[in-house]
């Protein structure tokens, strides 16, 4: 199974829709660093609705601590800024889909990390810098279910 992380999420119904979409797939959900929001904060637990029992949270207090937790596995990045498509890659259970927070997306030092791990998710029109955290994560999250169970 493929796996959720959110670096520094800042609005709660976002992280509730992901939360949601989470339980869903039965995909695990890591949360790092600092969040905008209490996790007991009311619009956060409506987004989600009755569904956060179903959800398998992993809180991570900073970046090392996320890595050290999901060491050998693969972290696939996204970015506005990146160069490849999130559907040029193959996904393989165990990968985790790392996204940032709605206002800075993830800090330059990760992103350069994993230069080579880093994926976007195109945008034609070049009207907007960004598509909707909740979106965003729905959109590959379903690209890494169609490859991995071929729907």
């Amino acid at each position: 199974m493929i796996e959720v992380a959110l670096w520094e999420p800042e609005i709660p119904p976002n992280t509730g829709n992901i939360a949601r979409l989470c339980a869903a797939i039965g995909a695990p959900l890591h949360l790092i660093g600092r969040l905008g929001f209490r996790l007991d904060n009311r619009s956060l637990r409506r987004a989600g609705l009755d569904y956060w029992p179903e959800v398998v949270l992993r809180r991570h207090a900073t970046w090392g601590d996320f890595e050290a937790a999901t060491t050998g596995r693969r972290l696939w990045c996204f970015s506005a800024h990146a160069r490849q498509l999130y559907t040029r890659v193959a996904y393989a259970p165990g990968d985790v889909l790392v996204f940032g927070s709605e206002s800075y997306g993830l800090p330059a030092s990760v992103l350069t990390k994993y230069a080579e791990q880093s994926l976007t998710i195109p945008m034609p029109t070049g009207r907007v810098r960004s598509l909707n955290l909740a979106t965003a994560v729905g959109i590959v999250v379903y690209e890494a279910l169609r490859q991995l169970h071929g729907w």
